[in-house]
C-alpha cells in the first residue's frame, strides 16, 4: 500500500519551521519587557499598555517592508542588515508622528525555509527593535515553494506605537519662516531599489553591496529626544517619493518649501547612481533621499540648539536645508 502525497514533499516542512520558531524565541525574548504578557507561538501576542505616563493616549500603527533591496542581499548573500531595514522603514515612520514604538511583529515569506538566511535576517531584526526600544512579539514565517524560487524570500513588518493626544505631530502648526533641518542619512536607506536595479549589472551590485546593504537608519532615539527639548512643528521621513512628495505632504497647503540643494554634502552613491543613469535632479530628489534620513520643521531660534544637541547626543550630523514661505508653490529645490 503506497503513502500519500505529504506536505513536506509539496515543498513546506513544518517540522523545521517550527525548530526555527524556537530556536530564534530567545532572540526575539532579549527585546521584551514587563509590558509583553506572551511567550512567542501563541495564536496572538498580548502586550499590556502602560497608561500611567499618558493622559489621552493614542495608537499610532505602520506597515511596510524592505522593496527590492531584498535583492541585493540575495545577490551578495548577505541578509541581516535587511531585518535592521525592516524595523527602520516602521518605526522612523509612527515616529514622524510624534509616537514612541511599542511593539513590532515580521512576516518573512520564501521559496524554502533556509536557516542560513533567515537567522542573520531575524537577528536584525532584534538588532532593529533593540535600536528603536521596542518589543518583538510575534510574526510568521510562510514556506510557499509555489510563489518563490527556493532562495528567494519577501518580508514585512508591523508597528504599534503611542503618543499623547495634543502631541500628535501633523504638520498642522508649521508657519512661514519655519526652517528645515535635515537630519543625516546612513546611504540609500530602503528606497529607489527599482532603479539601483536598471542602472547597475549584477556583477556591479555584488561589488558595491557594501554600500547599498548599509541600514536604514533608526531615528527613534535621536527625534523623541529632540521632542521632549523642543517644539517640533513637523517631522518627515524621507523614504520613497523623497522631497517631492514625502517631504510635502506634512506642510499645509497654502505654503510653499524652499530647500537649498548646496546645504549639505549629498554622498558619493548618489552621484554615483545619477551619472551612470543620466537621471535628472528632479528625478533623483523624488527617488532618493540624497543624504537626509528625517526632516524636522522648527522655529528659526531652535535651529542650532537642535543641531548641536544631535552632535552631542547622538553624534548625528544635521543641516539647515531651507524654510518655509507664504504662497502655494510646492516644492523649490535650489
Amino acid at each position: 500500500m503506497s503513502r500519500g502525497l505529504t506536505y513536506k514533499q509539496a515543498g513546506v516542512n513544518i517540522e523545521k519551521a517550527d525548530r526555527f520558531v524556537k530556536d530564534i524565541s530567545r532572540l526575539a525574548r532579549s527585546t521584551h519587557n514587563r509590558q509583553v504578557l506572551t511567550k512567542l507561538g501563541g495564536f496572538g501576542a498580548c502586550f499590556g499598555l502602560d497608561k500611567k505616563q499618558y493622559k489621552n493616549p493614542v495608537l499610532v500603527s505602520s506597515a511596510d517592508g524592505v522593496g527590492t533591496k531584498i535583492k541585493v542581499a540575495m545577490l551578495a548573500n548577505r541578509h541581516e542588515t535587511v531585518g535592521i531595514d525592516l524595523v527602520a522603514m516602521n518605526v522612523n515612520d509612527i515616529l514622524a508622528m510624534g509616537a514612541r514604538p511599542l511593539f513590532f511583529l515580521d512576516y518573512i515569506a520564501t521559496g524554502k525555509l533556509s536557516t542560513n538566511k533567515l537567522t542573520p535576517i531575524m537577528r536584525g531584526i532584534v538588532t532593529g527593535c533593540k535600536q528603536a526600544g521596542c518589543a518583538l512579539i510575534g510574526g510568521e514565517t510562510a514556506e510557499m515553494p509555489v510563489i518563490y524560487k527556493k532562495d528567494e524570500y519577501d518580508l514585512a513588518g508591523f508597528c504599534v506605537g503611542i503618543v499623547e493626544k495634543n502631541k500628535i505631530i501633523t504638520g498642522s502648526r508649521i508657519k512661514p519662516a519655519d526652517i528645515l533641518i535635515g537630519i543625516e542619512s546612513n546611504g540609500l536607506h530602503s528606497n529607489g531599489f527599482s532603479l539601483v536595479h536598471r542602472v547597475f549589472t549584477k556583477s556591479e551590485i555584488i561589488k558595491l553591496a557594501g554600500e547599498l546593504l548599509r541600514p536604514t537608519r533608526i531615528y527613534v532615539a535621536s527625534v523623541l529626544s529632540l521632542k521632549r527639548k523642543f517644539d517640533l512643528h513637523g517631522i518627515a521621513h524621507i523614504t520613497g517619493g523623497a522631497f517631492y512628495e514625502k517631504l510635502m505632504r506634512i506642510f499645509p497647503k497654502q505654503y510653499s518649501v524652499r530647500i537649498e540643494r548646496n546645504r549639505w554634502p549629498v554622498p558619493r552613491i548618489f552621484n554615483l547612481i545619477q551619472k551612470r543613469g543620466k537621471i535628472k535632479d528632479k528625478e533623483m530628489f523624488r527617488t532618493f533621499n540624497m543624504g537626509i534620513g528625517m526632516v524636522v520643521v522648527v522655529k528659526a531660534r531652535d535651529a542650532q540648539g537642535i543641531m548641536a544637541h544631535l552632535r552631542r547626543n547622538f553624534k548625528l550630523k544635521s543641516w539647515v536645508i531651507g524654510e518655509v514661505a507664504k504662497g502655494h508653490s510646492g516644492l523649490r529645490l535650489i
